[in-house]
């Protein structure tokens, strides 16, 4: 909402900011009137009237443009200065997504949020509750000769995370679950052996680490969730395959929490009834 600002007191600010703006940019206050096309003396009388009357909008415009500020902030519409282009440039990045375990970056943004809820939903099983065997019949095939050395680098990554003071919320589709212990669609071929180690690895962690630890299988034939992390009210990061795609921005944040917290409500298993379900899982394949 934009508060009510008397004429005055608008005027004022403008001219403050403009000074602030004009003292930043290094610009003469003959140099800024050549960039906008108009006298010296009207730039002089935009920095000293002390009258109630604000430029036209085409003259703020352009003085923004100039100076590298917003026109919002210039007319106290905004608290920011930096310009739309600069706030969408600082709100949103886009990065490489290697195909590896918890890469740098990765790894970054956990350390960043660390003490904050971090809610995520995975592209597959989480990679922080992955056995060994089971990160090296994953990993192998696109690492080539340096898996092992990836994985042993990741592992104390993994580690830390299981140990960090954050809240891990982790919600996973029925589907997944099911087609890993079943070895069906993504896991096929994966061995036996490797699958009842992991689901014992799942239960084990998931009572050792609840509550810090909760996970939760929604049915996604009702709901659908792309890759994503959001970590706290700091950031939020969608998996693209290839790239990673952050927002910091509070309304997105907001708006992808919120996405998140209906996934957790509408669960079909709930982090206390997870353990029983892979024990069931386990049996069924045993």
């Amino acid at each position: 909402m934009i508060e009510n600002i008397d004429k005055r007191v608008r005027a004022e600010q403008f001219r403050q900011r403009l000074n602030k703006a004009l003292r930043d940019s290094g610009l003469s206050q003959s140099a800024l009137a050549r960039a906008i096309g108009v006298d010296r003396s009207t730039i002089s009388q935009l920095l000293t009237d002390e009258g109630a009357r604000l430029p036209n909008a085409h003259v703020v415009g352009a003085c923004a443009g100039a100076l590298g500020v917003s026109a919002d902030w210039l007319l106290s519409l905004s608290d920011r200065p930096e310009s739309a282009a600069e706030l969408l440039a600082s709100s949103l990045t886009l990065s490489e997504a290697p195909r590896a375990l918890v890469d740098e970056k990765i790894f970054d943004w956990h350390q960043e949020a660390e003490g904050y809820k971090i809610r995520h939903v995975p592209a597959a099983l989480p990679d922080m509750l992955k056995t060994r065997a089971l990160l090296e019949w994953e990993y192998s095939p696109h690492l080539g000769r340096t898996a092992g050395q990836a994985i042993g680098a990741s592992e104390d990554r993994l580690t830390w995370m299981r140990q960090s003071p954050s809240d891990y919320e982790i919600a996973l589709p029925l589907y997944e679950l099911d087609s890993f212990a079943h070895a069906v669609g993504y896991y096929e071929g994966l061995p036996l052996e490797i699958r009842l180690e992991q689901l014992d690895q799942f239960e084990r962690l998931c009572e050792q680490l609840y509550p810090r630890l909760r996970i939760y299988l929604f049915d996604a034939k009702r709901l659908y969730s792309s890759p994503i992390t959001i970590f706290g009210p700091l950031l939020c990061v969608f998996y693209a395959g290839t790239h990673y795609l952050a927002f910091r921005d509070k309304e997105r944040i907001a708006t992808f929490t919120s996405h998140f917290d209906n996934l957790v409500r509408e669960a079909d298993i709930t982090a206390r009834q997870l353990p029983g379900r892979l024990r069931a899982l386990r049996a069924a394949i045993s």
